[in-house]
Protein backbone atom coordinates (compact mmCIF):
# COMPACT_ATOMS: atom_id res chain seq x y z
CA UNK A 1 0.00 0.00 0.00
CA UNK A 2 1.17 3.61 -0.88
CA UNK A 3 -0.04 6.11 1.19
CA UNK A 4 0.42 9.82 -0.48
CA UNK A 5 0.31 13.39 1.32
CA UNK A 6 1.46 16.70 1.28
CA UNK A 7 -0.45 17.96 -1.41
CA UNK A 8 -2.48 21.49 -1.77
CA UNK A 9 -3.17 24.65 -2.65
CA UNK A 10 -0.32 27.11 -3.37
CA UNK A 11 0.07 30.09 -5.43
CA UNK A 12 2.44 30.28 -8.34
CA UNK A 13 6.12 30.39 -7.03
CA UNK A 14 5.71 28.77 -4.13
CA UNK A 15 6.52 25.36 -2.70
CA UNK A 16 4.97 21.98 -1.74
CA UNK A 17 6.69 18.85 -0.26
CA UNK A 18 5.11 15.71 -1.28
CA UNK A 19 5.76 12.41 0.30
CA UNK A 20 4.35 8.66 -0.84
CA UNK A 21 5.37 5.81 2.57
CA UNK A 22 4.97 2.55 1.27
CA UNK A 23 3.66 -0.27 4.02
CA UNK A 24 6.40 -2.84 3.35
CA UNK A 25 10.22 -2.59 2.64
CA UNK A 26 11.13 -0.11 0.05
CA UNK A 27 14.31 -2.86 -0.93
CA UNK A 28 11.63 -4.43 -3.09
CA UNK A 29 11.09 -1.35 -5.25
CA UNK A 30 13.35 -0.71 -8.31
CA UNK A 31 12.39 2.11 -9.04
CA UNK A 32 10.03 4.57 -7.04
CA UNK A 33 8.18 7.89 -9.07
CA UNK A 34 5.48 10.29 -8.78
CA UNK A 35 3.03 10.99 -11.67
CA UNK A 36 0.56 13.84 -12.95
CA UNK A 37 -2.49 13.74 -14.37
CA UNK A 38 -4.23 17.28 -14.94
CA UNK A 39 -7.75 17.39 -15.79
CA UNK A 40 -8.64 16.37 -19.69
CA UNK A 41 -4.88 15.62 -19.61
CA UNK A 42 -3.48 11.88 -19.65
CA UNK A 43 -1.49 10.93 -17.21
CA UNK A 44 2.47 11.78 -17.48
CA UNK A 45 5.78 10.94 -15.84
CA UNK A 46 7.20 13.49 -13.36
CA UNK A 47 9.86 12.00 -12.31
CA UNK A 48 11.37 8.80 -11.14
CA UNK A 49 14.49 7.11 -8.94
CA UNK A 50 15.96 3.77 -8.75
CA UNK A 51 17.31 2.16 -5.77
CA UNK A 52 20.20 3.15 -6.31
CA UNK A 53 19.79 7.07 -7.06
CA UNK A 54 19.46 7.28 -10.25
CA UNK A 55 17.06 9.92 -11.17
CA UNK A 56 14.29 10.72 -14.63
CA UNK A 57 12.49 14.10 -14.92
CA UNK A 58 10.26 15.30 -17.33
CA UNK A 59 11.90 18.64 -18.78
CA UNK A 60 9.31 20.51 -17.72
CA UNK A 61 9.67 20.04 -14.37
CA UNK A 62 14.07 20.09 -14.27
CA UNK A 63 15.30 23.06 -12.56
CA UNK A 64 12.07 22.89 -10.04
CA UNK A 65 11.15 19.78 -8.83
CA UNK A 66 13.33 17.30 -6.65
CA UNK A 67 12.65 13.39 -6.02
CA UNK A 68 14.33 11.83 -3.60
CA UNK A 69 13.80 8.86 -1.85
CA UNK A 70 14.66 7.61 1.94
CA UNK A 71 15.30 3.76 1.88
CA UNK A 72 15.17 3.71 5.75
CA UNK A 73 11.89 5.41 5.79
CA UNK A 74 10.25 2.82 2.79
CA UNK A 75 9.59 6.84 1.59
CA UNK A 76 9.64 8.76 -1.63
CA UNK A 77 9.43 12.34 -1.72
CA UNK A 78 8.77 15.44 -4.32
CA UNK A 79 10.13 18.35 -3.26
CA UNK A 80 8.55 21.17 -5.79
CA UNK A 81 9.35 24.47 -5.99
CA UNK A 82 8.92 27.49 -8.21
CA UNK A 83 5.71 26.20 -9.18
CA UNK A 84 3.54 27.07 -11.66
CA UNK A 85 -0.49 27.15 -12.53
CA UNK A 86 0.43 24.28 -15.40
CA UNK A 87 1.65 21.98 -12.55
CA UNK A 88 -2.02 21.99 -10.82
CA UNK A 89 -2.69 18.03 -10.79
CA UNK A 90 -3.69 15.12 -9.61
CA UNK A 91 -0.26 13.71 -8.23
CA UNK A 92 0.18 10.09 -8.19
CA UNK A 93 3.24 7.81 -6.75
CA UNK A 94 3.68 4.50 -8.24
CA UNK A 95 6.26 2.02 -7.59
CA UNK A 96 7.79 -0.79 -9.64
CA UNK A 97 9.17 -3.88 -8.28
CA UNK A 98 12.70 -5.63 -9.16
CA UNK A 99 11.48 -8.43 -11.58
CA UNK A 100 8.30 -6.59 -12.16
CA UNK A 101 6.83 -4.65 -15.77
CA UNK A 102 3.92 -2.94 -14.61
CA UNK A 103 4.18 -0.25 -11.49
CA UNK A 104 1.59 -0.45 -8.24
CA UNK A 105 -0.08 3.06 -7.69
CA UNK A 106 -0.94 4.56 -4.74
CA UNK A 107 -4.01 6.75 -4.26
CA UNK A 108 -3.77 10.85 -5.84
CA UNK A 109 -3.31 14.10 -3.53
CA UNK A 110 -4.31 17.38 -5.68
CA UNK A 111 -1.74 19.95 -6.10
CA UNK A 112 -3.56 23.11 -7.21
CA UNK A 113 -1.53 26.01 -8.23
CA UNK A 114 -3.22 29.43 -7.88
CA UNK A 115 -1.96 32.37 -10.61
Amino acid sequence: QLQASGGGLVQAGGSLRLSCAASESSDRFNVMGWYRQAPGKQRELVATISYRGNMNQVDSVKGRFIISRDNAKNTVYLQMNSLKPEDTAVYYCCVLRWGRSTPTWGQGTQVTVSS
